[in-house]
């Protein structure tokens, strides 16, 4: 193919995709849905094995999702300060064990079912054990439920899981490579010290951060915050940290008035490449793969789902959050992301079984499909719930009364 050839067909794959994606987006909002399932079936169509698959646009895709997930990631960390990060971390960290460990157990228990060792169960621990930051700061964002009460106890928890996975990516690699413990440990200290860093400037200068990002107009500020953040980021993912974390840490960072105005002229670029991150999941998901794996990955996307309900339901209740926003806590950890499919393409190129891949692949498919939709039918659940209960109440009350006049 000839550049002007090769050219023409990025160009016109890139401005088809958009334009599908601007028809989804319309139609989900006419409907009363988050467009992501809608994203993510988008990217199946346009994936390997679907209807109209991309030649020449794939490399654009998968960078722009790159960087939608740290977009979304940096105005999710925007809307907090450093203070209440490390005061809702102190808060939630019962809360995000017992979430880890919850969400790891179903794959935990597959992984050996499946006879693939414990290799194979590790591998599996890492997929259904964190939440997707991605899908549920977008789904945040969608709902309008930034500020809800609830919602500084989620971030906790999707903040404590991708901290958790600056340690457990290491030792993974280390496990799949078959290296030696003091080298994996090495790599585990440097990932460790590496986000203490950044806590500690993302605590401590916040101001003096916020101060030399801050510029008289909106191309400026852009430019120094955008910079900043991918340069975080790469250096986050060059020491085995996750690059999201390194955005995140960014946005918190930022306070006052620089915060109010990037999260303003950031807004744009974020939902650009937040739809971008979304078709670019489904184009790693071949059609093809998915019907033998598909009941396997049906049940576990069961059982996590429950797992993470679960958990968000309990840490909520430890928050004396109410029902409903208790609901919405576990509804929400239920969708499934980014890592796992990181986590997946790491073990299947390492010479895992491709059979785990195509489960991963499909159980991460219906999670990110069911998580958002879960996120929004939770609200009149919750609500239905928690008129209920007062009811329920005045019922035993009543009963208990004349029981005694009796």
């Amino acid at each position: 193919m000839t550049e002007h050839a090769h050219l023409y067909t990025l160009l016109s794959e890139i401005g088809g995709v958009l334009l599908v994606l601007g028809i989804l987006a319309r139609l989900a909002g006419r409907i009363g849905l988050s467009p992501i399932p809608l994203y993510l079936l988008a990217g199946l169509a346009f994936g390997q094995g679907g209807l109209l698959p991309l030649s020449a646009s794939s490399d654009f895709i998968s960078t722009g999702a790159q960087i939608g997930v740290l977009m979304l990631l940096l105005t999710l960390g925007l809307e907090y300060s450093a203070d209440e990060l490390v005061s809702n971390l102190r808060t939630n960290a019962a809360a995000g064990a017992v979430d880890l460990v919850l969400g790891a157990a179903p794959g935990v228990v597959v992984g050996y079912a499946m006879g693939w060792g414990f290799t194979g169960a590790l591998v599996m621990a890492g997929v259904t054990a964190v939440s997707s930051s991605g899908i549920i700061a977008k789904v945040l964002a969608d709902l309008g439920r930034t500020g809800n009460r609830e919602t500084p106890v989620l971030l906790s928890i999707l903040v404590l899981e991708d901290l958790a996975m600056a340690l457990y990516l290491p030792v993974l690699t280390a496990v799949l490579a078959g290296v030696g413990f003091v080298t994996g440990g090495v790599t585990v200290a440097i990932a460790v010290g590496t986000v203490g860093v950044v806590l500690f400037v993302a605590t401590r200068w916040s101001r003096v951060v916020s101060r030399a990002l801050s510029a008289p107009d909106n191309e400026v500020l852009l430019l120094r915050v955008l910079g900043i953040t991918l340069l975080v980021a790469g250096l986050a993912e060059k020491l085995q940290v996750s690059s999201a974390v390194g955005a995140f840490l960014v946005g918190i960072a930022l306070t006052g008035p620089v915060a109010d105005a990037a999260r303003k002229v950031l807004a744009p670029l974020r939902d650009l490449f937040a739809a971008v991150f979304f078709v670019f999941f489904g184009l790693q998901t071949d059609p093809g793969t998915m019907p033998p794996v598909l009941l396997a990955a049906a049940g576990l996307a069961a059982a996590s789902a429950a797992a993470k309900l679960a958990s968000g339901w309990w840490a909520a209740g430890r928050a004396g959050i109410s029902v409903a926003g208790r609901l919405r806590t576990g509804a929400t950890l239920i969708a499934h992301g980014e890592f796992s499919i990181v986590i997946a393409g790491l073990a299947v190129t390492s010479g895992q079984p491709a059979r785990l891949g195509a489960l991963a692949a499909s159980y991460v498919l219906l999670l990110a499909v069911a998580g958002p939709l879960a996120a929004r039918v939770a609200d009149p659940v919750g609500r239905r719930l928690a008129r209920r209960r007062p009811r329920e109440r005045a019922l035993v009350s009543e009963h208990a009364t004349g029981g005694l006049h009796r």
